[in-house]
């Protein structure tokens, strides 16, 4: 019996329906006649999932007694036994109840399909295993029940069950999903819009890659080489020259015609080593490649065409751009070029585009790596063993007669010996000084130079034949190998300096510090300066040496463009470490432009700040402050007339009037301060740790005793935050919520504790604010709607998101289930020691049902008694 097939209903959260379409499956195949059964379903009391169980046949399940309770788990002995062609089994990642025959559900299912029986489950992309760390950063869960990634990818059907995050807030606030008293807990944490759309996205792309996965694979296992263009992927190949950047331009607008276009840039390097493109240029493009949202790609190849072609057909591409040829009319001689060549043998399933640019025809002017130069002290030990070494062994060879031919073969090894120290010319020097003494001692007439011989006279050409062609080889090989590694040290550095481009690594000291390290110098500038004449600044500089002024002045430098420079002192670098320098230089002149154009796009977002929130003030001041102030006068004049005899009740009434203005006035006052305050950046908060019910219940002075509900446990973290930031923050607004909700409603206010967080919670029943107006109302000097300019000028929640974010926290806006708006204030846990009662025992299961979402909104409902404020 072969083995089962597995067919699996992923869901980015509980409630997308995974259950549902699970048992509507199984339906349809008991309707064409299929032995289908259900092993395991968790309906979570939804009344729909429990009626698609009718009609279907169930395995009973196995009850185990755990801790006083009696659970049930699937019986895979009895599924076993009914040997069903295809079973229901629901929650892959659950864990079973110790004393069940394997710990995890997704064990179970392993039994039944190595039993040859076919198996349909769901599971949630939270409960892959890889996936833990990630899930936990944006929902602040651990999740404990987790299945491997491995056993999902092994799966012969994945189909994802999506659902968008608002249809699903929406089923759960219509009691599809959680029971009424764990709606609001569920919806205020793991459903969050942000959480939902977080994990829709993990859901998402973990589905598309398994896609991908099976593309390549079967474009693999059926040997297609065409290219299927499912998405447009445009490669643009690189010479690193300076027209690379108009290629890459032209690629980037081709690829915003397409949906989902992709640019890959290629530039194909020579296996030996011995020619590249300046890495001044290659740095400038990479960069503009990734600014623009592709990826540069290296590669190597001796025949540039096919190595393109290659890596077009690999990464599935259906475009290809190119240059059009730098060289000039008479080098087509020697070959149609790389872009004939590409358009000739691409095929048709890719289209080749070949762009003019400034440099066509003007030659490629490429520089060519220089031959490796061996050190001082090898050149001279290689002239001593040619010159020298000749002549020791004439005196050797005079005690011992061994024989014209193996006196040559001496002499030759000498001459290779000479060639590996010293490279070409002490090896002609030994050969020429070698062949002089075999003739002079060796060849008859002995202490002659003349050869009796013919046949001698052959040997000895030979011999110096040889010994120049194996002296050049072996010079060669040497220098090679001396480039060799030396380009691998150049590799290495220049690695570094591409992995610190796409980590996103900014800051220009760092980068003329490892100059300084890389290069043993004792200190690195990068200078700059506005024209021809102008006199240079220093824009950075990094060491202890003598910092030059001018690039004259410093022992090495290196231009970056026309008006900026590097500058290093220490000690004069050879010529060979001019192209590493030269990489390091372009990479520093681009983080400088990256941090002046950060520093330029903040400043113009201050300047237009400042601009808006004047004019706002301007506006503020012209009605909100005049309006209590012109009540306040008409009250004052009415209570000194002498014309108009008041009663007590009358000069009350106004009395109460003047200090309502008056309050209000130091309200806005208040504000106003407190806004300057942020804006100037002087909000120094002084942050210790305290309870929240000690803050909390001061911020209630300025709204009615009856209008607010607390429910704040006692058992909270304490926080760590200014008691004065956090009491002004919540009064601002609980009085918000006051103001806005409807009259006879009560606010409530409610904290609760999240992973390393605490969240205070402050909830009307008003009318809500649109999901697109949530950050504006947060915006200096903004009321929503159709608010009264009477009140307020619109600072409350501007001022509360300052003082909560000068604290380290943040305050967002949501939607109340059931109407309103709910203002979230996020502040940081002060750090507590461990608790060893909170620490699981390992024989204790995470939970019985892997709907780990639900468990998590339920503990949170573990709140104190309310109290009213």
């Amino acid at each position: 019996m072969g083995r089962g097939t597995l067919r699996i209903y992923l869901g980015a959260a509980p409630g997308v329906g995974k259950t549902y379409a699970m048992l509507c499956e199984a339906g349809r195949r008991v309707e064409r006649g299929t032995d289908c059964v259900v092993g395991h379903v968790e309906p979570h009391g939804r009344p729909r999932t429990e009626a698609l169980l009718h009609g279907l046949e169930q395995v009973p399940h196995r009850e185990l007694e755990y801790r006083g309770g009696v659970l049930t788990e699937m019986d895979v002995d009895a599924v076993l036994r009914r040997a069903p062609a295809v079973v229901m089994v629901d929650e892959l990642a659950h864990t079973n109840v110790p004393g069940s025959r394997n710990a995890k559900r997704w064990q179970d299912v392993e039994e039944l399909l190595a039993a040859g029986i076919d198996v349909v489950s769901t599971v949630n992309i939270q409960h892959l295993e890889s996936l833990g760390d990630v899930v936990e950063s944006i929902t602040g869960v651990r999740q404990r029940e987790t299945v491997p990634d491995e056993f999902v990818r092994r799966a012969d059907q994945v189909e994802l069950v999506d659902m968008s995050p608002q249809a699903l807030r929406r089923r759960m606030a219509h009691g599809n999903i959680y029971r009424s008293e764990k709606v609001d807990a569920a919806l205020s944490h793991h459903f969050r819009p942000g959480n939902l759309a977080a994990l829709r996205e993990l859901a998402l792309l973990w589905v598309a890659d398994r896609v991908d996965e099976h593309l390549t694979q079967y474009r693999s296992d059926h040997r297609v080489s065409t290219i299927w263009g499912s998405r447009e992927r445009i490669l643009v190949g690189l010479t690193g020259g300076p027209e690379g950047r108009t290629l890459i331009r032209r690629a980037a607008r081709l690829a915003e015609k397409g949906a989902g276009g992709e640019v890959l840039a290629v530039y194909v390097a020579h296996s030996d080593g011995l020619t590249s493109a300046s890495p001044k240029e290659l740095a400038v493009q990479r960069t503009l490649v990734e600014d623009l949202g592709g990826t540069f790609h290296h590669v190597i190849g001796d025949d540039v065409s096919a190595a393109l072609l290659d890596f077009a057909r690999g990464a599935n591409a259906t475009q290809i751009v190119l240059g059009s040829s730098r060289r000039k009319t008479w080098q087509y001689v020697l070959g149609p070029g790389v872009g004939a060549t590409v358009a000739r043998d691409c095929g048709p399933d890719l289209d080749v585009h070949i762009v003019t640019h400034e440099e066509v025809a003007k030659g490629r002017g490429l520089p060519a790596a220089r031959g490796a130069r061996l050190g001082r002290a090898r050149i001279v030990a290689g002239w001593i063993t040619g010159v020298a070494g000749p002549a020791l062994l004439a005196l050797l060879l005079g005690t011992v007669d061994l024989g014209l031919a193996n006196d040559m073969l001496l002499f030759l090894a000498l001459t290779v010996a000479a060639a590996l120290l010293g490279g070409l010319l002490p090896a002609l020097a030994s050969a020429a000084v070698g062949s002089v003494l075999l003739n002079y001692f060796y060849a008859p007439p002995l202490h002659r130079f003349t050869i009796a011989d013919p046949r001698n006279i052959v040997g000895i050409l030979i011999f110096v034949g040889v010994a120049l062609a194996v002296a050049s080889v072996v010079d060669l090989a040497a220098r090679r190998t001396q480039q060799a590694a030396r380009l691998r040290a150049e590799s290495e550095i220049l690695s570094f300096l591409a992995g610190s481009v796409l980590r996103g690594e900014t800051s220009l000291e760092a980068l003329l510090e490892r100059v300084r390290e890389t290069f043993a110098m004792e200190s690195a500038a990068l200078l700059e300066r506005a024209g021809g004449v102008a006199p240079w600044t220093c824009a950075g500089a990094v060491g202890s040496g003598t910092r030059v002024a001018r690039p004259e002045d410093a022992d090495v430098d290196v231009s970056v463009g026309d008006h900026m420079a590097l500058a290093l002192s220490g000690r004069v670098l050879p010529a060979s470490d001019r192209r590493v320098l030269a990489a390091f230089a372009a990479q520093a002149a681009v983080v400088l432009d990256r941090q002046r154009l950060r520093q330029a796009a903040e400043q113009a977002r201050r300047l237009a700040e400042g601009n808006r929130i004047r004019t706002a003030l301007l506006a503020a001041v012209s009605h909100d402050l005049r309006t209590p102030l012109a009540a306040i006068k008409a009250a004052v004049s009415s209570l000194r007339a002498d014309d108009v005899a008041w009663s007590e009740e009358d000069r009350a009434e106004l009395l109460e009037g003047i200090e309502e203005g008056a309050d209000r006035l130091d309200h806005l006052v208040g504000n106003l301060l407190d806004m300057s305050r942020l804006q100037t950046g002087t909000v120094t908060p002084l942050i210790r740790e305290i309870d929240v019910d000690e803050v909390v219940p001061m911020a209630l002075g300025g709204v009615p005793e009856d209008s607010v509900e607390l429910d704040i446990p006692e058992t909270l973290p304490m926080v760590a935050v200014d008691p004065g930031l956090l009491e002004r923050s919540v009064a601002n607004l609980v009085e918000n919520a006051v103001k806005y909700g409807p009259p006879g409603t009560q606010v409530l206010v409610a904290a609760s504790a999240l992973a390393d967080r605490v969240e205070v919670r402050v909830v009307d029943r008003g009318s809500g604010v649109p999901d697109e107006a949530k950050e504006r109302i947060f915006e200096p000097f903004q009321r929503h709607g159709d608010a009264p300019r009477g009140s307020g000028v619109g600072l409350g929640l501007a001022v509360a998101r300052g003082f909560a974010e000068a604290m380290g926290g943040t305050l967002t806006a949501e939607d109340t289930p059931g109407g309103g708006l709910t203002m979230v204030l996020t502040l940081r846990a002060a750090p507590r020691p461990a608790d060893p009662a909170d620490v699981a025992g390992p024989d204790a299961p995470a939970t019985v049902g892997s709907d780990v979402a639900g468990s998590a909104a339920a503990g949170s409902l573990a709140l104190s008694e309310r109290q009213a404020s």
